[in-house]
C-alpha cells in the first residue's frame, strides 16, 4: 500500500472523473472536478472526506450553476501542503489561490461541516465575496470542553507515523467503516460506504486528516464569528451526531442574521442522503440572495 492515494490506480472508477483535472496552486497539485454553467458555486467537504461526498449533489447543481468542488489539501487526491498548510487560515488562503489561478469569483459557497469553517474564514478575511455561505452541518464551534483534548490528541496522533498506518489497516476490517459512518447518524448508500472505505483505508488520507484536526482553531474562529457579513444559511440534519443540532442556535447568537433550516430524519451527511432536497434547498437559498435568475433545470 502507498502512503497517498494515486489518481491512474485508486481513482479509475472516481465519481464523476469525466470532470476532474488538477491544477497547481499555492505550491501544490490540487485535485478539482468542474461541471456545469452559470453563477460558481464552489463546494467544500468536511474533513476526512474528499470530492467523492458530492457525487450526487455536485450533477444536480451543475444544471444551474458552474460548480467547482476541489479535494482539500492532502485529503482524496488532492498532494500535501507546505508546512503549517494544515490551519483553517492556511487552508482558507489555499483555496483562495486556487480559485484565483482558475480566474473564477464565486457567488455561493457550500461548506459541509469544516468546509463551512474554511468557507466563513475565507469571507471574514476578504478572501472571497459570496452573496451567501451555507453550511451544511457547519463545524464553526470548538466542541465544548473537551476542545483541548480532541485537539491534543489529534496532534500526538498525527506526530506518530504508525498511527495512520494502524488506522487505515484497522479501517479496512469487516463493518468497521460502516460502523464508523452510522455514528454520523446518516445511512447512505452502498457506493459511498465503499468510498469512504477506500478514503480510510489510506495510510496518507488518514494521515493528513488528523493533521488537519490537530492544527484547527475553532476558538479563533468563534471570536471572529460576530464579523461575518455575509449572509449564512445553517441547513441542520435532525439526526447529526456528529455536530449536534442546536450548535445551530448558538451560533445564531454570534452571528444573528444567519438563517436556520432544519432537515427532518437527515444526519451528519445529508447531502449524500438526500442529494435532490439538498440541491433544492440550496438553489432556494441562491435565489434569496440575489441570484433570482438561475437557469436550467428543475432538480
Amino acid at each position: 500500500m502507498t502512503a497517498r492515494l494515486v489518481w491512474e490506480r485508486d481513482g479509475r472508477d472516481w465519481p464523476n472523473r469525466a470532470w476532474s483535472r488538477f491544477a497547481f496552486a499555492d505550491g501544490l497539485l490540487w485535485h478539482v472536478q468542474v461541471m456545469g454553467s452559470g453563477p460558481a458555486l464552489l463546494l467544500l467537504h468536511g474533513s476526512g472526506a474528499a470530492t467523492h461526498s458530492w457525487r450526487d449533489l455536485a450533477p444536480i447543481l451543475a444544471r444551474r450553476f458552474l460548480v467547482i468542488a476541489p479535494d482539500l489539501p492532502g485529503q482524496g487526491f488532492s498532494h500535501e501542503p507546505r508546512a503549517g498548510g494544515y490551519a483553517l487560515e492556511a487552508m482558507a488562503r489555499g483555496v483562495a489561490a486556487l480559485l484565483a489561478e482558475m480566474k473564477t469569483k464565486v457567488d455561493v459557497i457550500v461548506g459541509h461541516s469544516a468546509g463551512a469553517a474554511i468557507a466563513v474564514r475565507m469571507a471574514i478575511e476578504g478572501l472571497a465575496k459570496p452573496r451567501v455561505i451555507i453550511g451544511l452541518n457547519a463545524a464553526l464551534l470548538p466542541f465544548a470542553a473537551a476542545a483541548p483534548i480532541y485537539s491534543g490528541l489529534a496532534k500526538l496522533f498525527a506526530l506518530n507515523p504508525f498511527v495512520p498506518w494502524g488506522f487505515a489497516r484497522y479501517a479496512r476490517g469487516p463493518g468497521v467503516v460502516e460502523r464508523l459512518l452510522a455514528e454520523t447518524g446518516s445511512r447512505i448508500d452502498a457506493r459511498g460506504v465503499a468510498l469512504y472505505r477506500r478514503l480510510a483505508g489510506n495510510a496518507g488520507h488518514v494521515a493528513a486528516t488528523l493533521r488537519m484536526m490537530a492544527h484547527w482553531d475553532l476558538p479563533s474562529l468563534q471570536r471572529d464569528l460576530p464579523k461575518l457579513t455575509t449572509p449564512l444559511e445553517l441547513f441542520v440534519g435532525s439526526r447529526d451526531r456528529t455536530v449536534p443540532p442546536e450548535r445551530a442556535f448558538e451560533l445564531r447568537r454570534l452571528v444573528p442574521h444567519a438563517r436556520i433550516t432544519q432537515l427532518a430524519g437527515l444526519g451528519h451527511l445529508a447531502h449524500e442522503e438526500k442529494p435532490e432536497d439538498i440541491a433544492a434547498r440550496i438553489i432556494e437559498a441562491a435565489r434569496d440572495h440575489g441570484l433570482p435568475n438561475v437557469q436550467g433545470n428543475a432538480p
